[in-house]
């Protein structure tokens, strides 16, 4: 799945960061690459995603999103972010293989 940038406003701005997860590190953590799974439940207005990934010093991201057509591009829509526990994230990395739940690429 390909993505041309993000869509950021004052409102998912604060919602991310209310975890203290800033926008960069969002951004960054897209950039190294994700596992993203589709968020059934709640994708009622739109087609939701969960994404779980690590920042470069190693912390574990849980991030919802959307996706957002923009022109001619994709746009990633974060909703919410946060810290994600070192259990959490290994239960996560062993039953979801990349192979299985293909991550997201900047164009």
């Amino acid at each position: 799945m390909d993505f041309a940038g993000f869509d950021w406003d004052a409102g998912n701005r604060e919602k991310c960061s209310k975890h203290g997860v800033t926008t960069e590190a969002i951004e960054q953590l897209f950039l190294r690459g994700l596992i993203v799974l589709p968020d059934e439940v709640h994708s009622q207005d739109e087609q939701r995603f969960r994404a779980i990934g690590r920042m470069a010093d190693g912390r574990g991201v849980f991030v919802v999103f959307a996706l957002r057509q923009r022109g001619t591009g994709k746009l990633v829509r974060p909703i919410s972010a946060r810290y994600m526990h070192e259990k959490e994230l290994k239960r996560y990395e062993e039953n979801y293989e990349a192979e299985e739940a293909p991550g997201l690429r900047k164009r």
